[in-house]
């Protein structure tokens, strides 16, 4: 089965694997300092724990190798701000991914989720078989849609959605961007 890299260098900015438990203690600290940046969009928020967030950490090894989810930390000047991945949900065609992220809001407006995020879209294309990417978020949350806006996704489709969070509509906004329309925009960008 190809894997996407475990480690992607972009500059200052690096996504790398989890590295279960010894990335505890920082990831824990990091979702404590944001939880109230988070809470309005992020479900798993409320049941936030010290046990919870090892509980994450340690299924991460194996979804990767299932090919299910590869979630990165986002490691910026050495410190993890946040996280991003790369994934399936159980209702996803085999020739589909979806990319989800959130940071601390320190590393917030500093092009951060953008270039995580279009470091997702190269690696999800790398993935044989892989003909789309989407970015799925509530139509309230417009600093998660500006993300895929930037990188040339276009609104696929909004429909109902369970309202988890706090600040959820219970309208998912899905933007798409097809493996053509991704090498037309780096051929664009390349000049």
């Amino acid at each position: 089965m190809d894997l996407p890299q475990q480690v992607i260098e972009l500059d200052d900015l690096t996504l790398r694997r989890f590295d279960g438990a010894a990335d505890l203690p920082e990831l824990f600290r990091v979702i404590e300092e944001a939880l109230e940046h988070l809470r309005p969009w992020m479900p798993w928020i409320a049941e936030h724990s010290r046990d919870r967030t090892a509980e994450f950490l340690a299924r991460r090894a194996e979804r990767w190798a299932s090919g299910e989810d590869h979630t990165y930390a986002i490691v910026l000047d050495g410190a993890i701000v946040g996280a991003c991945g790369l994934f399936r949900r159980g209702d996803t065609p085999a020739n589909g991914r979806e990319i989800g992220y959130w940071l601390h809001p320190a590393a917030t407006g500093r092009g951060v989720a953008t270039r995580a995020t279009r470091a997702l879209v190269e690696q999800a294309f790398r993935l044989p078989g892989v003909d789309y990417v989407e970015v799925v978020h509530d139509v309230a949350n417009h600093a998660s849609g500006a993300v895929p806006a930037r990188l040339g996704f276009t609104e696929h489709l909004r429909r109902p959605a369970e309202r988890l969070a706090p600040a959820d509509t219970g309208v998912d906004r899905i933007w798409r961007i097809t493996r053509e329309q991704a090498k037309a925009r780096a051929a664009t960008e390349a000049g």
